[in-house]
């Protein structure tokens, strides 16, 4: 039995070797000498050297080689974008923001996370030619907390307010990107499928998109869940906690820190909209963000040193909203005297 067996293999490697030397096919892929050498398929090896050298040198010349790609994203993407700057405290429509995740706090029983903005994460390949970033684009979580294009927003109005007026609570908005290169694209979520979901955690998936539709609005929720109906349509305070909620599948943005993945940009994070809660039914720490503007008086400081100072930032007192509350007031007392 065992030299059958023995006698059946060799058949078998004979069968083999005698398909693979009759297929010329086979074998055309297989270079055993340089094409100095004039043996075999030389005069094709030759012309087809040629043909690349001449195709990479056409596309350096055009600039669609991958390393020239990527220079020109990472040259206008992380061009650098002045904040709004913000002198009353209020968040206001038309204003040019950054959306941080302050990250978790030191000492949590929880793994610490530094904070996290949210970008755009444009592949070079789907650039081309073309002086904007295409729709559909992804969007990630970056340390790099420094304004840029691609960690740039614009609060942008759904519902007709004037730019210029403060957003309030529970108020429909919508979050586009910059002109020129960001292509002016809109924040945009839907509900999760099998074939539309986050990459890595397989939750609602979070991108931008440049058509405007119920898709594209959100909301903004006060981070309280015990104050959060005495809040609501009051004016968002700049550079504080809030929560970002999306108006139609009603989850909230967030930030996974256990979800990362490595781009041209370095390590970041994924984002998608879901509501992470605690044991008392609160909000965790990868669904709250901070509008981050520009404090008149802090030039000198990076964005690192804001977060801290200007989380619990109080607007002042002379603003328009507390001027007209003061009235109010004042109307009631003299009615109950």
């Amino acid at each position: 039995m065992v030299k059958r067996k023995q006698n059946k293999s060799c058949q078998w490697r004979r069968a083999a070797r005698h398909e693979t030397s009759s297929d010329p096919g086979a074998m055309a892929h297989v270079r055993t000498y340089s094409p100095a050498v004039r043996v075999g398929n030389w005069c094709e090896d030759v012309f087809m050297e040629e043909e690349m050298l001449k195709d990479f040198l056409d596309k350096r010349n055009r600039g669609e080689l991958t390393m020239q790609k990527t220079d020109f994203v990472k040259e206008n993407v992380l061009r650098k974008v002045d904040l709004s700057v913000t002198t009353d405290g209020w968040l206001r429509f038309g204003d040019v923001v950054m959306l941080v995740n302050p990250g978790t706090d030191r000492g949590d029983w929880q793994s610490t996370r530094d904070p996290v903005a949210v970008c755009m994460s444009v592949d070079p390949g789907t650039v081309q030619s073309r002086l904007s970033v295409q729709a559909p684009c992804p969007l990630t979580g970056t340390q790099d907390l420094e304004p840029c294009v691609r960690t740039a927003f614009v609060v942008t109005s759904v519902d007709g307010t004037p730019v210029g007026e403060p957003l309030r609570y529970s108020q429909s908005f919508a979050l586009r990107t910059t002109q020129g290169f960001g292509g002016q694209l809109y924040l945009v979520s839907d509900h999760r499928t099998f074939l539309r979901c986050a990459n890595r955690s397989r939750l609602q998936q979070v991108s931008l998109t440049d058509e405007e539709s119920f898709l594209t609005w959100w909301q903004v929720v006060y981070l309280d869940p015990q104050e959060r109906l005495e809040n609501e349509r009051l004016p968002v305070p700049a550079n504080t906690k809030v929560l970002v909620v999306h108006c139609k599948t009603n989850q909230c943005l967030a930030v996974l820190g256990n979800h990362s993945m490595w781009t041209i940009y370095g390590k970041e994070y994924e984002v998608t909209a879901h509501t992470f809660l605690d044991s008392h039914k609160a909000e965790r720490e990868m669904n709250h963000w901070i509008f981050v503007t520009d404090v008149r008086g802090t030039e000198g400081q990076g964005i690192t040193d804001k977060l801290e100072p200007t989380s619990n930032l109080v607007p002042n007192e002379t603003s328009e909203y507390d001027a007209h509350k003061g009235t109010d007031d004042h109307g009631e007392e003299e009615k109950q005297n």
